[in-house]
């Protein structure tokens, strides 16, 4: 069973600005580590502040020593990595016909998940019982070589929008309009007793994707599953709006007077692109999504368009191929790709780092 809240993990050392500018780097560093100096020249921190935040990471189980680097004068550096297994986050992916929860730990590593049906229609009562069943089964069972008992710094709830992500609220999900104004963040966390983040499911997706190495500092992460969205990234950081209505890529009108959508409007992207799904025209599926694609581009002029979903990843090529295809004919060159990663592609993944990420300071 794993410890609420955070436990042994030093709450003040994390609210520091520059404890989470070193946390970060020791967690990009990997196991490969980092040396005071190097952190001291990245940050800009004094050598002596730097000694410092690094003692009362060591003291609190967050830091560990990684060996010893070679010097050009003097004695050998010390290395230090980031302890991952110092705490635990959940993270849940609340989708309208499944639900996916999963255990990481604070470098982002899946170590444990499990996965059952559900219908986002019964309502959000017997769908939030499911969601405490499956996070308390999740925390009961663990990873099987993991101590006992951990921190778990909180949990990271994806879903469908549209949603409020700083009030923790649906609005009237597309297709499940019973969803609308109910307090699923603070209900969520009484019953669970840790503390819950709420955002869409995209938007988490994107998250964990603009937390990779190397990762572009601008790119739309298009997601077509049970629905079509976008989560957006610039300047390397999620672009929400106050609103939580950014990226709302399914629900651009692309056809005057086309089929209706659930989401009140006609000719939605969404409906058009599910329909050519359903009929099992996956080219002209893709064909329209490249529309939706060449219009963020235009429209944010990002670095790279990333392609993900369940249906997208049923057909990878077809989809990669039908999106640059459009791009090409419209003299856009921006890349394509999808993202095939499942640690983080997946939306229960992002989610995850819904909670990690402000440990870090991103």
């Amino acid at each position: 069973m794993y410890a609420r809240g955070l436990g042994g993990v030093n709450v003040p050392a994390l609210r520091s600005h520059n404890a989470a500018l070193v946390l970060d780097l020791l967690r990009t560093a990997g196991e490969t580590g980092i040396s005071r100096l190097e952190l001291a020249e990245r940050t800009g921190l004094t050598p002596q502040a730097v000694s410092k935040i690094t003692a009362r990471l060591r003291a609190e189980g967050l830091a560990a020593e990684a060996g010893h680097r070679a010097s050009t004068g003097g004695k050998p550096r010390t290395v230090l990595r980031l302890v991952p297994s110092a705490g635990y986050a959940v993270g849940v992916h609340l989708d309208r016909d499944e639900l996916t929860t999963l255990l990481t730990d604070l470098a982002g590593t899946v170590v444990a998940s499990r996965r059952r049906p559900v219908d986002l229609g019964a309502g959000a009562e017997a769908v939030l019982d499911a969601v405490t069943e499956e996070v308390r089964a999740l925390l009961a069972d663990g990873p099987g070589d993991a101590p006992a008992p951990a921190p778990v710094v909180g949990v990271g709830l994806a879903m469908p929008g549209p949603l409020d992500h700083r009030a923790g609220v649906p609005g009237r999900v597309t297709g499940f309009p019973s969803w609308d104004g109910y307090p699923v963040r603070d209900e969520l966390a009484r019953r669970l007793g840790l503390a819950v983040v709420l955002d869409k499911d995209t938007n988490a997706a994107a998250l964990g994707l603009a937390l990779r190495p190397a990762a572009p500092g601008s790119f739309a992460y298009v997601h077509l599953g049970t629905g079509l969205g976008a989560g957006l990234v610039l300047g390397g950081a999620p672009l929400r709006g106050d609103r939580t209505g950014a990226g709302e890529l399914g629900h651009q009108t692309v056809q005057l007077d086309g089929p209706p959508c659930d989401c009140g409007g006609r000719g939605c992207l969404e409906v058009l692109c599910l329909a050519a799904v359903a009929r099992g025209e996956l080219a002209e599926a893709a064909r329209i999504l490249g529309a939706g694609a060449a219009n963020l581009v235009r429209l944010l002029d990002i670095d790279q368009v990333l392609l993900g979903g369940r249906v997208v990843l049923g057909a990878p090529e077809v989809f990669a191929d039908g999106v640059r295809e459009v791009l090409a004919g419209l003299g856009l060159p921006t890349p394509v790709a999808v993202a095939t990663d499942p640690r983080a592609v997946a939306v229960a993944g992002g989610a995850a780092w819904l909670v990690l990420a402000p440990i870090f300071g991103q």
